[in-house]
């Protein structure tokens, strides 16, 4: 899951990007308004993380913008601004959430994971083959038992397993496997699906290359 944290204090970026990761979210971090309209502008994110109070631009005007555009990212304000008036208007621009600062980890964490899980429509369900995706947790099963994978192979087979039976483009599963400045060569790519095709063949499901725009994950239906 790759969110984007817009926070100009740095300790506190820094410190959200630390735990999130360790939780297993890929954070791009964004101190001012101009670069997080950019990242948006060219990557794709499954949650965005808005403070109100940026160096270049108001948040809300950062909102507006986005939602204009109708992009459909879930946005969550985190903000020290807690007037009821504050928290109107950011619902009523697009808004999904709204969390004051000081905040609890454990509840931001909470909130972070029911907005993803509502965009996806609940697909902590979804199951292909003996396959079934746990996001809370950041795992893969194969009939109920987590399976070991790397971080990058999780980022892969997680994305596959969302988009299950459509193609998911190399540029995206590249986006989502890249935090920050790091990137994410095509041959890399091929070597983590290679890795995973060579598991999924004993479990109903199979990696299928989709000439010229991706991979596509579906039940193998020849067994």
């Amino acid at each position: 899951m790759r969110i984007l944290l817009v926070e100009d204090d740095t300790v506190l970026a820094d410190g959200l990007t630390h735990v999130l990761g360790q939780s297993g979210y890929a954070v791009t971090a964004a101190a001012a308004g101009a670069y997080a309209e950019s990242a948006l502008l060219t990557q794709n994110f499954d949650l965005v993380i808005l403070d109100l109070g940026l160096p270049d631009m108001e948040g809300f005007e950062l909102l507006r913008r986005l939602r204009a555009r109708k992009n459909p990212v879930p946005v969550l304000v985190l903000t020290a601004r807690d007037a009821l008036n504050d928290r109107i208007k950011g619902l009523e621009w697009g808004a999904d959430d709204y969390m004051v600062k000081p905040f609890d980890l454990r509840e931001l964490e909470a909130r972070i994971h029911a907005l993803i899980r509502r965009r996806y429509g609940g697909f902590g369900d979804i199951k292909v083959g003996r396959l079934s995706l746990d996001t809370l947790n950041c795992q893969v099963l194969v009939d109920g038992t987590p399976i070991i994978l790397s971080a990058r192979e999780y980022g892969v087979l997680e994305a596959l397993l969302i988009h299950a039976g459509r193609v998911v483009s190399k540029d995206r599963i590249a986006q989502r496997l890249s935090a920050g400045n790091d990137e994410l060569g095509d041959n890399a790519i091929e070597v983590y699906i290679h890795r995973l095709r060579k598991r999924m063949e004993a479990l109903g499901v199979r990696i299928r290359t989709v000439r010229g725009l991706g991979y596509l994950l579906e039940k193998d239906t020849d067994g």
